[in-house]
């Protein structure tokens, strides 16, 4: 597995940045993506399952790493997709082009009818239609993502006073969560305003070691500002790594922001995880190019 931790070097601190690059896992199942799918492909194998469904937006990282590893594990996949006005859109769409290029098969549903994608009702009128499926929820996380989740950390990042991470559903931190030692601090950095997930870790995580840094979510959930779009920009030129602007560049933004605030205590030791995503930086694009606003150079 191609995973290396790399060093950021700062300027008029004594505090130690790191960057573990999950995002290095797989070209197209990269990152926490990787991680979440590992177990839940070996239990739809166990149980003789040949369809995969799942849920996802627009430009989901994990309908696209579905798709790709259904395909190269020899599943179909079936994705359900948030706003019917998509339909129409895929060729115009790289992330749902890319999973309908890697055999997925979509349904778009309306906004409010995405919104009950976890009833059981829901869930059995979708088992009556596309036969004996096997369901992975929005986003991935589920029990056995949470199992891959804690693979992230190894025996030698012991040496780290604190782990960061992004949070979308909370699988990815909690899993971090669950593996970090006792002398070790875990800070999650919200992509999505609000408290609920709080709930969403407390269903997964089995220890209280964590905290959420709620204030670098630039707005919401696909958001992203000319500020950030700037920062990833240089952070690419100056450390020759790559951010998505949806998770990891906010989180890796406000790690840096919090070390010049002094958040952290003389001489820390902080790993962040990348989380891959990388994909859905050509959609943002399309995006800020459709707004004049200037683009994630990364992928220009």
């Amino acid at each position: 597995m191609n995973v290396i931790t790399q060093e950021i070097f700062l300027k008029n601190t004594s505090v130690k940045l790191f960057i573990r690059r999950e995002d290095l896992i797989h070209p197209f199942v990269s990152g926490n993506k990787f991680r979440k799918l590992k177990y839940n492909l070996l239990e739809a194998e166990n149980q003789r399952k040949t369809t995969l469904l799942t849920f996802g937006g627009a430009f989901s990282n994990h309908i696209a790493a579905t798709a790709f590893a259904g395909k190269q594990n020899g599943f179909k996949t079936i994705g359900i997709i948030r706003g019917d006005e998509l339909a129409s859109k895929i060729n115009e769409n790289p992330t749902l082009k890319f999973a309908q290029e890697n055999g997925m098969v979509f349904e778009f549903v309306s906004r409010e009818t995405y919104r009950l994608k976890e009833s059981d009702d829901f869930i059995e009128n979708l088992k009556n239609k596309f036969g004996d499926i096997y369901v992975i929820p929005e986003g991935g996380t589920n029990d056995l993502a949470v199992k891959g989740c804690e693979e992230i950390l190894e025996e030698e990042d012991s040496y780290f006073d604190f782990i960061c991470s992004s949070i979308g559903t909370g699988g990815t931190i909690s899993g971090v969560i669950n593996s970090a030692l006792p002398h070790q601090k875990v800070l999650g950095f919200p992509s999505l305003k609000g408290d609920f997930l709080q709930k969403d870790i407390r269903k997964f995580a089995q220890k209280e070691n964590w905290t959420l840094i709620s204030d670098y979510h630039f707005g919401g959930y696909g958001k992203v500002s000319t500020e950030l779009i700037a920062f990833i920009n240089s952070f690419y030129q100056e450390n020759d790594i790559p951010l998505d602007p949806i998770y990891t560049g906010k989180m890796v933004f406000g790690v840096i922001d919090l070390i010049s605030q002094g958040y952290f205590p003389e001489n820390s030791k902080i790993l962040m995880i990348h989380t891959g995503g990388l994909q859905g930086i050509e959609g943002m694009n399309l995006k800020l190019k459709s707004k004049n606003l200037p683009l994630i150079q990364v992928y220009v």
